[in-house]
């Protein structure tokens, strides 16, 4: 088997951009805010972040999580924010670099440079990030298949969702590599036979080490 026989498939919010919980910085510059005003942190600290051990609890969804950040972040600055593209824009405007990991343009890159199919499965890529934010994102247009349930509505754990992105990329199941940071979307590509990485977005670096060596690419820095 070659490596161009391979495919990547991504999904977008978290793994291939930094989250909006690395970036409390730049959102409080762009809005306004004083250092220190955001202070949920996710992953990076569930203990302090009750709304997000909920949604990891399934209690609530993924986007019930986000529209409840986006209406209080909104508030903050004395808005009626009703919908996250308003708040990913706001946060980030037109600095999309700022947002791509580097460890993820590493790994494009080198997929790309060795013929793999590249790939995004997302849930709500222009739901929350909007049209115009997708065309100017770094290295969009290196993607083969971009598979957005904004529009399907199809989304992630959906056994169908896997289904398509393998469909467009043109094979065999075993020939993906899938990369999510959310569990119940990993435990769909369980469920689906997809091979996958578990992405941690407190560790993207070995994250990432995974699924390149899953795909037989070299180490970062290597020829």
């Amino acid at each position: 088997m070659t490596m161009t026989t391979r495919a990547l498939i991504l999904d977008f919010g978290g793994v291939v951009t930094r989250t909006l919980f690395e970036t409390h910085d730049i959102t409080e510059r762009a809005l306004g805010l004083q250092a220190g005003t955001l202070t949920w942190r996710g992953p990076f600290d569930p203990a302090g972040d009750p709304l997000w051990t909920r949604m990891q609890a399934r209690e609530i969804s993924e986007r019930d999580y986000w529209m409840e950040r986006t209406r209080e972040t909104g508030r903050l600055v004395g808005e009626d924010w009703t919908d996250m593209k308003t708040f990913v824009q706001r946060a980030r405007g037109a600095e999309a670099e700022l947002v791509l990991r580097p460890e993820a343009r590493e790994t494009i890159l080198a997929a790309k440079a060795a013929g793999l199919k590249l790939a995004i499965l997302s849930n709500e890529l222009d739901l929350f990030y909007g049209v115009e934010f997708r065309k100017r994102f770094p290295l969009i247009d290196l993607f083969d298949v971009i598979i957005d349930a904004t529009y399907t509505g199809i989304l992630k754990p959906d056994p169908r969702a896997y289904a398509m992105a393998v469909e467009a990329v043109g094979l065999p199941i075993g020939d993906c590599v899938f990369v999510d940071d959310q569990l119940k979307n990993i435990e769909g590509a369980v469920a689906a036979g997809l091979p996958h990485v578990h992405f941690d977005v407190t560790r993207p670096a070995a994250s990432f080490a995974l699924a390149r060596q899953m795909l037989g690419l070299p180490e970062t820095g290597d020829a």
